[in-house]
């Protein structure tokens, strides 16, 4: 019961540590994006046809016209109560409306291909490792491969192609349905799929030589049971560690695809207020991405920690 206990309070301290680290690297990231985004050359107001009364009164309403630590501030204080400003170039358009309008797009996009790209790189990985050395070992390492090696916009032009034009199977572009979803969804998550079946491959191998895999044969368990209860439980450990990353950047979505497939999601909007210099747009979205990371980052530890309780006594 005393050891219990401990193990609880030892989860707790664990998950504090993380939130807190969470926060203050999101306040960096907050600090970090606003002053470099100053610091973009070039002028959102700065076209050619405005005058300059009108180019100071817009200067006066973002609050330009004052210095750069008040600037701060404020950005800082209207975060706090979910105010991330009205866009620069699009008329009468806050950065949460867009954020709003357009996310729900990449977020459905991302989820349909993270079940892909994960089931199938878990599988990949599993059969690769239990058939070393056979051919479909080398069909998988094959597939990862390809996976890793191609950029995902070459990748969604194929499928286009392919499946699209010179077959029929599938639309080109938008997103009206799901038969909508299913390219730009294997074009986005290919690359995961890659990364995971690689990854759970090589840390299959690994755990193989292990003593407690020896000890297990030795007492004469089957060979089925001993790759679900140790092999697969083991070797997955490293695979939670990447997926915070590529679970928040499958998520929040990838600016070619959607782009490439005419998706109504977060990158058209990212890429264009980068071109145009839209400062809220551009700062709003970026701590919007970044939050998400941090968050998604924050979720695999803490998993990382309920899993292994070695982590999580260690406190790394």
């Amino acid at each position: 019961m005393e050891e219990k206990k401990k193990g609880n309070t030892a989860m707790a301290k664990y998950i504090l540590k993380r939130i807190g680290m969470s926060v203050i690297t999101i306040l960096l990231l907050i600090t970090v994006v606003f002053f470099l985004v100053r610091l973009m050359p070039g002028d959102p107001f700065s076209n050619g046809k405005m005058t300059p009364e009108i180019q100071a009164n817009l200067e006066a309403y973002y609050g330009f016209d004052k210095p750069l630590p008040v600037q701060y501030l404020t950005y800082l204080n209207n975060l706090i109560h979910g105010d991330l400003g009205y866009s620069m170039k699009y008329t009468n358009r806050t950065v949460i409306d867009t954020i709003k309008g357009s996310f729900p797009y990449s977020f459905d996009l991302g989820i349909r291909a993270l079940v892909m790209s994960i089931s199938f790189g878990l599988v990949l990985g599993i059969i690769a490792a239990l058939n070393r050395g056979k051919k479909l070992d080398f069909v998988c390492i094959f597939i990862a491969i390809i996976g890793t090696s191609v950029p995902d916009f070459i990748m969604g032009a194929i499928l286009q192609y392919l499946f699209g034009i010179k077959w029929g199977l599938f639309p080109v572009a938008q997103y009206l349905g799901f038969q909508y979803t299913i390219l730009p969804s294997i074009a986005i998550g290919f690359y995961t799929l890659a990364s995971v079946s690689r990854l759970m491959r090589a840390s299959m191998l690994e755990v193989v030589e292990q003593d407690y895999i020896k000890t297990a044969k030795a007492k004469g368990l089957s060979n089925v049971r001993i790759t679900l209860k140790h092999r697969i439980r083991n070797a997955i450990m490293p695979v939670i560690t990447i997926l915070g990353p590529l679970v928040a950047a499958v998520l929040t979505g990838t600016f070619v695809i959607e782009s490439l497939f005419a998706i109504p999601g977060m990158g058209k909007y990212y890429v264009e207020s980068v071109q145009m210099l839209d400062y809220t747009m551009i700062l709003g979205m970026t701590i919007f991405y970044g939050t998400f990371l941090v968050i998604a980052n924050m979720i695999v530890d803490i998993l990382y920690g309920l899993i292994d309780p070695r982590v999580r006594l260690a406190g790394k």
